[in-house]
């Protein structure tokens, strides 16, 4: 009898432990679900397959018919190729020599130039069709490069042109003469720096404002503020949402070390509901609004377009219901809602995505197109998330500062900006801007449609992406049909057209007949061949077969 107690107390044991590890067990098994299922949701396979992948590059034999392509089209295709490549080399040639020069010495031309397409490809396309990162002028919704070609603008400055170009020169302009007399005088505020707080509140429906250097800086501390008032250690992310450059909201490929204080979970998703409801760990959720485009897919740009399975489609009224059920959650659960809106921030709606989607967040950061064209970074939030320190524990301070925020300049262009803004006259442009851009892409993709062309967009108002319909290796070409009919586009290339609001209709008629023309020469020249083999899944299969002979050779 005796001997039988040592084995009913381990047995106790066991069973008490199998308890306490269950549920944390039952904990992370939630979370994994809750991830996206792509690589896009798992930071850290996504960096180990990073590693993995080889460098190969095809040759002249090869680049034409990656995907199969029979010789008369490989060699139609060719032709196109290099009679574009004279037509950049006549047209942009001071712009291009220049770009040369200027990235021997400029690390971040060096990415941009080298990423433009799928790397396979990226040697030959910078060889002939280099582009020009130098532009001499702005009028309008144009943009005029140094060799004197005019381009209609569709890179939106990264977000920052709302308005238009001219738009921004004024704001700077004004902003100059205000600021003249305190010049760049550091610590103390320029007067004007009240009645932007006063706007910021007003817009934000929040209590409190700081200010900030950067979209990234106002996104760090509005997470650093989080963390200090709920005690708490981690940050959720959606898979593909891009919130600045720093480490913690960079948790994959592009940040050297992985985070341990990050969750990228699936946008859009009951699990990730699921999460939020059940976890004790989780600070703030960052909501990037411009992911209602795309949600759990990156940031689209033709360096990954390698098929034709790129696609957005913009449902407000699904987004709604989702932000509804977060807000709703962060609520009950003390979890502080951040919604990011560096880049939509005025776009949509004079007071943003907060008044778009009927949703208000516990704090909000702004950017790009806040200080009239000049940097900056805006952190707005509740009186009790915004405090710096703690009257009871006078040594755990949340400290921030940067030596140029609330810059004299900065400030004059911000108050320059809300003020025309805040204009009646001037804030009708958001009258009925949905179903403006709506009805232009509506009727771009009826034009592509009748004339039998691969291509379609998508949008959420004047943030617009291209996806395809045929499947093709070949897709990225686009970018540099597009340049050659005058369209200036961004180092993603058709991956995010960002139309400035001051388009009219006629500029757009122009706009939509180059893009038109464009697609139809490159459809002409080959580049949308395929036969009923050719799926946007033999198309991954053959590219991991290319990796794998290169990785193990034959």
């Amino acid at each position: 009898m005796d001997s039988s107690l040592p084995i009913l107390s381990l047995s106790a044991a066991a069973v008490a432990s199998a308890a306490a590890v269950f549920p944390k067990l039952q904990a992370r098994l939630a979370l994994s679900r809750a991830k996206h299922r792509s690589l896009t949701g798992h930071s850290k396979m996504s960096k180990m397959v990073a590693r993995l992948v080889p460098h190969y590059e095809f040759d002249i034999d090869s680049f034409f018919c990656s995907d199969g392509a029979p010789g008369d089209v490989a060699m139609q295709r060719q032709d196109a190729f290099f009679r574009l490549a004279r037509l950049y080399e006549e047209r942009y040639a001071k712009g291009r020599q220049m770009t040369a020069d200027a990235a021997t010495h400029i690390s971040d031309l060096q990415f941009t130039e080298t990423y433009r397409v799928p790397f396979q490809y990226s040697r030959l396309v910078r060889e002939n069709l280099g582009t020009g990162a130098f532009m001499e002028s702005s009028a309008g919704v144009t943009v005029t490069d140094v060799d004197g070609n005019v381009f209609y603008d569709l890179t939106g400055s990264y977000g920052v042109n709302i308005f238009g170009n001219d738009f921004y020169k004024e704001c700077i302009t004004e902003a100059e003469k205000r600021a003249h007399a305190l010049g760049p005088v550091l610590g103390p505020y320029h007067p004007v720096i009240t009645e932007n707080v006063r706007r910021l509140c007003e817009i934000s429906g929040l209590d409190e404002v700081s200010f900030h250097m950067s979209g990234t800086e106002a996104v760090m501390q509005a997470v650093r503020l989080a963390r200090y008032h709920t005690k708490r250690s981690h940050l959720v992310r959606f898979a593909g949402a891009y919130h600045g450059w720093w480490g913690d909201v960079q948790p994959g490929v592009g940040n050297p070390v992985s985070p341990h204080e990050t969750y990228t979970l699936a946008d859009m998703s009951d699990r990730t509901l699921h999460v939020l409801r059940t976890r004790k760990d989780i600070a703030c959720v960052l909501v990037n609004p411009l992911q209602a485009l795309h949600p759990n897919a990156n940031a689209p740009g033709d360096s990954a377009l390698v098929d034709s399975s790129r696609k957005g489609n913009f449902d407000r009224a699904a987004y709604t219901e989702w932000l509804t059920k977060l807000r709703e959650v962060c609520t009950a659960r003390g979890i502080v809602l951040i919604f990011d809106e560096v880049f939509v921030g005025f776009r949509l709606a004079a007071g943003g995505a907060q008044e778009y989607f009927g949703v208000r967040a516990d704090m909000v950061t702004y950017g790009k197109s806040l200080a009239g064209g000049l940097p900056v970074g805006v952190v707005c939030g509740r009186k009790d998330l915004m405090r710096r320190f703690r009257d009871d524990r006078p040594a755990d301070v949340c400290f921030a500062r940067g030596t140029f925020n609330s810059h004299p300049y900065v400030m004059t262009a911000m108050d320059e900006f809300l003020s025309r803004l805040a204009s009646p006259n001037f804030n009708a442009v958001y009258q009925g801007l949905d179903e403006t851009w709506n009805s232009r892409a509506e009727a771009l993709n009826a034009r592509l449609a009748a004339d039998d062309l691969p291509v379609r967009v998508s949008n959420l108002s004047s943030i617009w992406m291209v996806q395809y319909t045929e499947p093709s290796r070949y897709n990225w070409m686009l970018q540099y049909y597009l340049r050659a009919e005058g369209l200036a586009l961004s180092w993603v290339g058709t991956g995010r057209l960002i139309f400035s609001l001051n388009y009219t209709d006629a500029d757009f008629s122009e706009v939509a007949d180059r893009f038109v023309a464009a697609t139809e020469k490159m459809k002409r020249d080959g580049w949308w061949w395929h036969d009923a083999s050719l799926t946007n899944k033999n198309i991954k299969r053959r590219i991991l077969k290319e990796l794998l002979v290169k990785r193990f050779g034959r």
